[in-house]
C-alpha cells in the first residue's frame, strides 16, 4: 500500500470437431449444480463400495446417456464470483463457477464432453493427466485449432485409467489458468481398489492476485498472490469437511495455482498418500504424514481414519498463503516504537493508529475503515475467540454421529479439555517458577 493510501485509509480439435455456432444458453445450463450429497449424510454411491465425491463450495458436472456413452457440456464463460463476504470479483471459469464442475466417471467409460466458449477470446480444454488420443489432448495449435468465441466443439474419448486429474485451459494459459479456468477430473477404478471409504472430498488449490478495492483479479502477477482459496472460496468463506470418527475418508487434492506448491497440513490426525495424478502408489510405499506437498500441475490424494472428535484446521503451511490483500507487503514494523508518529498522524488523519509493532494478531477483528471490496488480514469468528487465520484455511469437523450433526455448528469440548489460565497454587504445587514481566 502506498503512502497516500495510508493516509487515505487510516492505516489499514484438430482432434475436436466443430459442431455448431452456439445460441446462448439457458442460466439453468451454466448454473451449477448442488452438492452430489447432503454434508455428512448418506453416502451416494457411483459404484459398489465407491460414494460419490464432495466437491465443498462446488459441483458436480451432469452426465446423460446416449447409445452407452457418457455426454456432458462445460460453458466456458465470465462470471461474478464471491472469495468470501465481501469480496467478490469477475473472473472466468465453466459452468457458472470456479473451478468448474468435478468431472466424475467411472474406468471404461466412453465420455462426450461438448465445450461452448463465452469468453472474449479463443480457448481449449486440457485433460490434464489423462492418456486418450493424442488429437484430444487440447493443447492449442499442437493438438487442435483454438476454439473460437460463441462456438461448441466437442471432444470424445474412453477413460482407460482411473485416478484423480484434473482439466483446464491450453490457449492462453497464463490468462485463462490465472482467472479461474480449471476443475478436477475423477475416474474411479471399474472395481474398487484399497480399503473402501466412506467419504470422498475433492479440493483445488488457487491463488489470485486481487489488488485491494479491484474488480478484476490481474492474470500478469508471478509473485505475492494475496487471495489463497480452496475451491474457490477463503477462510471465512470456505465450507468445512464433515466427517465420522472412525471413518476412512479420503480427501483429493489439485494443485493448477500459477506459481506456487502448497504444503497442506491437516491438524488432529495422520494421514498417507495413495495417489498421484501418475497414478497408485504401492502400499509398501506409504508412509504416515500429517502434511502433504502438493506440487504446482500435480494432484495428490490422501486417505486417513480419524479418531479423535472435535475440529480440526486444514490449511497451506505457508504462512502467507492464510493471510489475504493487506496482510501482504507491509513493512516490517516490529519492535518499532511509533507513539511519537502517531501523534504527529493524527493531526492530519484522525484516529490513525501504525499497525505491527506489536505483531499482527487481532487485526482482523478491528473494524477500521478498508476499501470497498477488501479483506485485509480477515479470519473469522471461532469458538472461543477470532481465528486470525484467512485464505487458504478450512475445518475439518470430526463428529461421533455425523449424519445428525449440523456442519455449522462448533464442537462441543468435554469438561477438562481445554487450557485454561494457570493459577498461583497450581504453578506452586507443580514447581513452575513464572520470571518477572
Amino acid at each position: 500500500m502506498d503512502r497516500r493510501s495510508l493516509l487515505r485509509w487510516g492505516g489499514v480439435a484438430a482432434g475436436a470437431a466443430l459442431l455448431t455456432r452456439a445460441a446462448p444458453a439457458s442460466a439453468q445450463e451454466t448454473a451449477l449444480l448442488p452438492p452430489s450429497r447432503p454434508r455428512g449424510g448418506p453416502a451416494v454411491m457411483v459404484t459398489p463400495g465407491q460414494p460419490a465425491v464432495v466437491t465443498p463450495d462446488g459441483a458436480t458436472l451432469p452426465w446423460t446417456t446416449r447409445d452407452g456413452v457418457k455426454v456432458g457440456h462445460l460453458v466456458a464463460e465470465e462470471l461474478e464470483h464471491e472469495f468470501a463476504p465481501g469480496m467478490r470479483a469477475r473472473v472466468w471459469g465453466y459452468n457458472g463457477g470456479t473451478p468448474g464442475p468435478t468431472i466424475e466417471a467411472v474406468e471404461g467409460d466412453r465420455v462426450r464432453i461438448y465445450v461452448t466458449n463465452r469468453l472474449p477470446e479463443p480457448t481449449t480444454v486440457h485433460w490434464h493427466g489423462l492418456i486418450l488420443p493424442n488429437g484430444m489432448d487440447g493443447v492449442a495449435g499442437l493438438n487442435q485449432a483454438p476454439i473460437p468465441r460463441g462456438e461448441t466443439w466437442v471432444y470424445e474419448f474412453d477413460l482407460r485409467h482411473a485416478g484423480t486429474f484434473m482439466y483446464h485451459s491450453h490457449y492462453d494459459e497464463m490468462t485463462q489458468i490465472a482467472l479461474g479456468m480449471a476443475g478436477m477430473f475423477i475416474v474411479h477404478p471399474r472395481r474398487p481398489r484399497g480399503p473402501r471409504v466412506d467419504r470422498d472430498f475433492a479440493l483445488m488449490t488457487h491463488e489470485w492476485r486481487l489488488e485491494v478495492g479491484a474488480r478484476r483479479p490481474d492474470p500478469n502477477a508471478m509473485s505475492d498472490f494475496n487471495v489463497l482459496t480452496f475451491n474457490g472460496k477463503s477462510f471465512p468463506g470456505t465450507e468445512p469437511l464433515l466427517v465420522g470418527t472412525g471413518e476412512r475418508v479420503r480427501i483429493r487434492l489439485g494443485n493448477l495455482s500459477p506459481m506456487d506448491h502448497h504444503p497442506i497440513h491437516i491438524h488432529g490426525l495422520s494421514f498417507v498418500m495413495t495417489a498421484t495424478d501418475g497414478g497408485y502408489v504401492s502400499p509398501s510405499a506409504q508412509i504416515p504424514e500429517t502434511t502433504v506437498l502438493v506440487p504446482v500441475g500435480s494432484t495428490r490424494v490422501i486417505e486417513m481414519v480419524p479418531t479423535e472428535p472435535g475440529d480440526w484446521a486444514m490449511h497451506c503451511h505457508m504462512t502467507h498463503h492464510v493471510m489475504t490483500q493487506m496482510g501482504h507487503g507491509m513493512p516490517n514494523m516490529v519492535g518499532a516504537d511509533t507513539r511519537r508518529l502517531d501523534r504527529r498522524m493524527r493531526r492530519i488523519a484522525p484516529g490513525y493508529m501504525s499497525m505491527g509493532a506489536r505483531g499482527m494478531g487481532g487485526m482482523g477483528e478491528m473494524e477500521m475503515p478498508v476499501p470497498p471490496n477488501s479483506l485485509p488480514m480477515r479470519g473469522g469468528e471461532g469458538p472461543f475467540s477470532y481465528i486470525d487465520m484467512g485464505g487458504m484455511f478450512t475445518v475439518v469437523k470430526v463428529r461421533d454421529e455425523p449424519e445428525r450433526a449440523d456442519p455449522g455448528a462448533w464442537y462441543q469440548h468435554p469438561a477438562g479439555t481445554v487450557p485454561a489460565r494457570a493459577d498461583a497454587a497450581r504453578l506452586r504445587a507443580d514447581g513452575i517458577s513464572v520470571p518477572d514481566a
